[in-house]
């Protein structure tokens, strides 16, 4: 299956044909590539033959070759990219492919979209290993660098800063999903702490009640676990953990307050979750995300 992504810039077309088909600034946003260099031409009219490298982890690198060949202001005021590309690499799952960029205008913006396809490596293993696992990872990443494309022309978020909040925001969201893992299934269904009892003994709940809500507290704990990872780039998730922890703080304090002057409180904890979801806040705004791009092409342009 073909990858196509799709994403709506709103910017000028010679600004986004600029960041797009000059290696230097291409190479900033394009999470696929590490470097690309324009090869010399003998003819003008010749298509721009390119040299590209990507990381693949753990210090290896892969190179391969390409052409493109751009056309402008086309009749209809879009223009358009063609290109084909190849690894002679030995580890590289790309043997061979072609595709193409479209830039289309529209009222709102441009229609800035992708489609290419490849052959793979490996016979029938390679195949099984491009549809499974690296096909819906060059996809995603594909996808995910066009929004980083789209908030650096948009927005004025360098891709650096871009991929730096990215970071961020992983760590914050994760460090919350973990916090909310272990209060609710360690202290609260696992230990069934007796500190969980008696705060709620300390509102007037009794003891039997008190062990069912504890139970219950800890299985919604788990569950707005779940919601943080699944609702990635959501801003509700951190700032309903943001006045749960306010709250949390303050009712403990009104009717039990001894909790406040122990060696492990609810003061140092809530606050230390409250800071992780102020900034989670805080950097979601310039954080791409793959799920702004259409990934089908719209029947217009099918």
């Amino acid at each position: 299956m073909s990858i196509y992504v799709e994403i709506l810039v709103r910017a000028p077309m010679d600004t986004l044909w600029a960041h797009t088909q000059t290696p230097a600034l291409h190479e900033k946003w394009d999470l696929r590539f590490s470097q690309i260099d324009y090869l010399p031409k003998a003819d003008a009219t010749e298509p721009q033959r390119f040299r590209y490298t990507a990381r693949i982890g753990f210090g290896f690198e892969l190179s391969g070759e390409g052409e493109t060949a751009g056309q402008r202001n086309l009749p209809d005021g879009s223009c358009s990219s063609a290109l084909r590309f190849g690894s002679a690499e030995p580890l590289s799952i790309i043997r061979e492919g072609n595709g193409y960029w479209k830039y289309i205008p529209t009222t709102d913006g441009i229609r800035f979209l992708t489609w290419y396809d490849y052959r793979t490596r490996f016979g029938a293993p390679g195949a099984l290993f491009d549809r499974l696992i690296f096909r819906p990872l060059i996809g995603w990443a594909t996808a995910w660098s066009f929004d980083r494309l789209r908030l650096w022309l948009e927005q004025d978020v360098d891709p650096a800063q871009a991929m730096r909040q990215t970071l961020v925001h992983g760590v914050a969201r994760l460090g919350l999903a973990l916090v909310f893992v272990y209060q609710g299934l360690v202290p609260k269904l696992i230990a069934r702490h007796a500190d969980e009892i008696a705060m709620l003994r300390d509102v007037g709940v009794g003891d039997e009640i008190g062990r069912l809500a504890v139970t219950a507290f800890g299985v919604s704990e788990l569950a707005f676990a779940a919601v943080l990872l699944l609702a990635w780039h959501r801003r509700w998730p951190a700032s309903a953990c943001l006045a749960s922890m306010l709250v949390a703080t303050a009712m403990v304090g009104l009717n039990s307050p001894r909790y406040f002057t122990s060696a492990f409180n609810p003061v140092s904890l809530n606050l230390a979750v409250a800071c992780l979801a102020a900034i989670d806040l805080l950097v979601l705004g310039g954080v791409p995300s793959a799920t702004r791009c259409r990934r089908r092409p719209s029947p217009e342009t099918a």
